[in-house]
This record gives structure tokens, sequence and C-alpha cells, in this order.
């Protein structure tokens, strides 16, 4: 049988084995009743014969290999941990250092490889860890809004855009700015809660610089939870992140490239966006008539 990471199997294994152990039945009624092989089911009755009584999963071995011919040696390993617990430098340093000055033949990804696998990582004390709490369903409008920032043209001469849109109605707000931090990602927000037609309960972002610790104070301090999207999970954020290409699609790609002109489009957009486009998602509703039914 194939290798699996059927998350499942573990608990299936046990029942199985205890139909023979506490159940009495014969490994083959077992085989049969399941469909595994019979040989399987003598492995596991005998693995499950030494783990301890309250055990309730007998777990999946891993699947790496136990040797590689071009494994590290064991004295290329003892090095790299040495130097690592005697200097507690970066893997760059230590790699430089052994390959310089001893004269060992060893790659920058195998030291950083070896480095992680014994533990020895040391998390920096500046970065900040942020907590995710369990989405909330949008079963009204305001109880999730997601914001977001993106920017058109080259670093030193482009414009930007704050988004905002309310998932349950799809509702959405947004802003052409010269600069994005987190004090403008305030005012937006401020603007965006003054012309809403419902409260808003919580704000869900990225990790950009504009949303930082800052901008969540100034939320907090309004009664609104701030919540980050998680990290390689970019779904997480996907209806703003919709919202914005239809901006750039729908509107941008029609309005000449100047602040004012965005300043004047921007608005006219929003207004047709909100109350007269019809929506697929929402059966063909505008976002103005969801939030009418609340």
């Amino acid at each position: 049988m194939s290798y699996t990471m059927n998350p499942h199997l573990p608990r299936l294994r046990m029942q199985a084995a205890n139909l023979v152990i506490k159940d009495g039945q014969s490994t083959r009624q077992v085989a049969r009743y399941t469909g595994f092989n019979h040989s399987t089911i003598v492995r596991w009755v005998a693995k499950a014969k030494t783990l301890h009584g309250n055990q309730q999963t007998i777990p999946t071995k891993t699947s790496c290999p136990k040797h590689h011919p071009n494994a590290l040696s064991r004295e290329i390993v003892s090095a790299i941990l040495e130097h690592r617990r005697r200097y507690g430098r970066c893997a760059e340093i230590i790699h430089h250092d052994l390959t310089t000055k001893q004269g060992i033949d060893v790659s920058l990804s195998s030291v950083k490889r070896t480095i992680k696998r014994h533990g020895l990582i040391y998390p920096s004390k500046w970065k900040k860890w942020h907590t995710y709490p369990e989405r909330p369903l949008p079963a009204k409008p305001g109880l999730l809004v997601e914001i977001d920032s993106m920017r058109e043209g080259l670093p030193q001469e482009g414009m930007y855009v704050y988004a905002l849109i309310d998932v349950c109605s799809r509702w959405a707000h947004a802003k052409p700015v010269n600069k994005v931090n987190s004090l403008q990602s305030a005012k937006f927000f401020k603007e965006a809660r003054s012309v809403s037609p419902f409260e808003f309960k919580l704000i869900q972002s990225d990790h950009g610089g504009e949303f930082a610790k800052w901008f969540s104070k100034q939320l907090l301090a309004d009664g609104i939870e701030h919540r980050h999207s998680r990290v390689r999970r970019p779904t997480d954020n996907g209806h703003i992140e919709r919202f914005i290409r239809t901006i750039q699609q729908e509107c941008l790609a029609r309005t000449p490239y100047s602040f004012k002109a965005w300043q004047k489009a921007i608005p006219e957009f929003m207004n047709y966006y909100n109350t007269t486009r019809p929506h697929m998602g929402l059966d063909m509703q505008t976002p103005m008539e969801v939030v009418q039914r609340y």
C-alpha cells in the first residue's frame, strides 16, 4: 500500500486492531470487513499491543528515508552545531568559517537545514507575532470587513488607492491617496465608517506596514477588532483582492493617469458599484439591496 496522509487512518487502524483484541474477531474476519490485506491487520494488532492502553490511534510513520548517500557526515554536522552553540552566529557566518577557515565542503542550504533540524533557530525579540482568531462568518453586514491598498505606476511617482469591502453585502469604499501609512489607513477607515450604512465590527487586513500596530490601536479605540490575514493564506483576503481588480479593470483602465482624474472617477464608480452594478455573487442584486434586507 502506498504512503498515505489520510488524517483518519491512524484512528481506523486502532479501531480495526480493537476488533481483534477486544471483540475477539479473527484477523481474517477483520480483513474482510475493512477491506485491508490480512497481513496489514496482523501488523496493526501487533503494534496496538505495544502501545499504551488509553491511546486511540496507531500513528502513521514518517516517510523520510533513514539514510541517504549524500547525507552530511557526522563530523560536518558536529562542526556546524559546535560553531552555532559556541558563537551563536548566523548560518551565513558559519558557512563562511567552515569553508574558508576549516576547509569543510558544505553548502549554505545544508548549514541552514542542520541548524533548523536541531532546533537551534533563535527567534528575533523584535518580531511581532500575530495571533489569528477564528475568522467570523459574515452573516450580517459589518461582521467581516476587508481592507487593503494598491499602487499604480512606478515606485517613485506611483499613486495609491485604499479599498474596503464588506464580505456579506459587498458594499465597498475606495479612495485615491498619494502615499500609504498607518495615519492614512486610519483616515481612510474613519471616512469609510462615516459613509457606511452599517456599523463595522471587525476589520481584516494583510501584514502591510500601513496596517501595523498603530492602526490596530486606532481601531480598538473605536471599539472595532482588527484581524490580520494568515500568512501564506491568500484566500483570506480574497474579496478585497477581487474588488481591487474590479477597480483596475472597470474604473482606472478607463481614466487618465492623474490624481485629479482619479479623485473624480473613483467616487463616481463607487456610487455605481454600490447602487446600480449587479453582482453575480449576490444573485444579481446590488450591495445596497442586500444591506437594506438587514
